[in-house]
């Protein structure tokens, strides 16, 4: 597999694992404090062939996505859950600890946030609240896997609406995703 776009990651060991699964480039952010330098580079590289963020599913990553968000519109985002970046022998988490056809999952998943002129579905708190992701002893749970399911990172119940409206998941696109949780519940 081949990946035409940059991708960004944390570290060295995580360009190892980019690389032992996929055929890419990457940028190192050398951790969630991110230098000028470091920004511009990711600008560049999303000017000349697009950006993936493919950070670890834990505080500093999302440190980072939102970072690179914030300085560099429009990259896109790939995405593994925490169970998927364990290490083997249960210390540590991140891209590095990855099997490979995860990893390869996680990029062909890709997601590009919309821009500001892009109409954002509003997903109604209710909908959130009946579909047992807020409010409800198994929320984290069900949030968990819905984002696996739609590809979007795990959330708290405060960013799931928001995360929903950032990667425009359609109410359809949930209801369908609640169905699929809803069975593997029974």
């Amino acid at each position: 597999m081949r990946i035409k776009e940059v991708i960004v990651v944390e570290g060295k060991d995580d360009t190892t694992a980019i690389k032992r699964s996929v055929e890419a480039d990457t940028i190192e952010t050398n951790g969630s404090a991110i230098s000028k330098e470091t920004l511009i580079k990711i600008q560049h590289a999303q000017d000349k062939r697009g950006v993936i963020v493919f950070t670890d599913p834990d505080y500093p990553g999302r440190r980072i996505r939102a970072i690179i968000e914030e300085h560099v519109p429009g990259v896109k985002h790939a995405f593994l859950s925490k169970e998927k970046t364990i290490a083997k022998n249960g210390k540590g988490l991140g891209i590095e600890h990855a099997k490979d056809e995860d990893i390869r999952q996680a990029l062909a998943g890709v997601y590009t946030p919309k821009s500001d002129g892009d109409a954002a579905p509003n997903i109604p708190l209710d909908v959130l609240i009946e579909g047992k992701f807020i409010g409800h002893p198994n929320s984290k749970e069900r949030r968990t896997i819905l984002g696996e399911l739609l590809k979007i990172g795990y959330t708290n119940g405060k960013q799931l609406q928001k995360r929903l409206s950032i990667f425009q998941i359609s109410k359809q696109q949930l209801e369908e995703a609640i169905m699929q949780l809803d069975m593997e519940d029974k």
